[in-house]
């Protein structure tokens, strides 16, 4: 049977983009996520392949640009990572990488500050972490998926055949926000199960304890392992409304603080770019890559950052 692919009639018929570059709020439950992240990937992989040439080198000119269906497994990495450039190598032997997929289902993961512009960072990490996984799965990559909160909601061990990939779709659309955030939990049980050279990629807004979350973070590394960090965040977080009164929720303890929230602003604002900052500072030091993305970021972007990282492991 012929997968579906981005040209599938539902999504002709709904978006005439490319889904990678389309505002994640209008895809999303525009079909069914296996579907989605289909025309994701095809979508990026499209685009990459009609990517103007820069600095490719004579040396891999016998390499045969990709071609739409081609088996991921056989990409020459080196070529991408010089030339941000597709390119099939004949007979390049199957890499067999690990990678798990760290998915945060915490409550505070439910929240959107406006359904009408944008997704809820949940739905916009299911989708995100959909196309990953469909990214390094068709490349032959062994793909699994952790769900956590302040304790671990599902696990998928990593194997790399499309099957595979359809189960891990299920265990995604099957999962809600709820709980209390608690990442060391479930990056520690990662620690415990890649045996050898692996890749972890962390999708969460980081509403966690920071000190216990870098430290796991850090134990991987010091294993051998490249850490991806994707920080989700919803625009409505990144500064507060220019209300006069306003009560303060918070969805993971049931909290409530009643403030002046102009009074509020600009301290919160630089309170929020210093963490965001400090994230990225910290990913650096111990070796990660830490990218930012609020849920009206294309789904491209990420994958880029996915590829560029993949393509540094050989």
């Amino acid at each position: 049977m012929t997968e579906p692919t981005a040209s599938t009639p539902a999504l002709k018929d709904s978006t005439r983009q490319r889904l990678d570059l389309a505002s994640p709020r209008a895809i999303a439950g525009l079909v069914r996520l296996e579907l989605l992240a289909r025309g994701v990937v095809e979508g990026f992989l499209i685009g990459l392949h009609r990517s103007p040439n820069r600095g490719f080198s004579a040396e891999f000119a016998e390499n045969r640009p990709y071609n739409q269906g081609d088996d991921l497994r056989f990409l020459d990495w080196k070529v991408y990572a010089r030339s941000d450039r597709l390119f099939t190598k004949q007979f390049e032997e199957e890499t067999n990488l690990r990678a798990y997929m760290l998915l945060d289902v915490s409550k505070s993961m439910a929240w959107v500050s406006d359904r009408d512009r944008y997704p809820t960072k949940i739905e916009y990490a299911r989708l995100l972490a959909a196309s990953l996984s469909l990214l390094l799965v068709r490349q032959g990559d062994a793909t699994g998926l952790i769900a956590f909160d302040q304790a671990i909601r599902a696990h998928l061990a990593p194997r790399a055949t499309r099957a595979h990939w359809r189960r891990l779709i299920t265990h995604l659309e099957r999962l809600g926000a709820g709980g209390r955030t608690g990442a060391a939990p479930a990056l520690k049980d990662v620690a415990g199960r890649l045996q050898r050279r692996g890749l972890v990629i962390l999708i969460s807004d980081l509403l966690v304890d920071p000190e216990t979350t870098r430290t796991a973070l850090r134990f991987l590394r010091h294993r051998g392992h490249e850490v991806l960090i994707f920080h989700v965040m919803d625009r409505g977080e990144l500064e507060l409304p220019a209300a006069g009164e306003a009560v303060f929720f918070d969805p993971e303890t049931g909290e409530e603080l009643g403030t002046n929230s102009a009074a509020l602003r600009r301290a919160y604002r630089d309170a929020v770019e210093h963490a965001i900052e400090g994230w990225r500072r910290e990913a650096m030091r111990f070796g990660a890559e830490y990218a930012f993305l609020t849920t009206d970021t294309p789904l491209g972007l990420a994958l880029g950052r996915c590829l560029r990282k993949r393509a540094r492991l050989g």
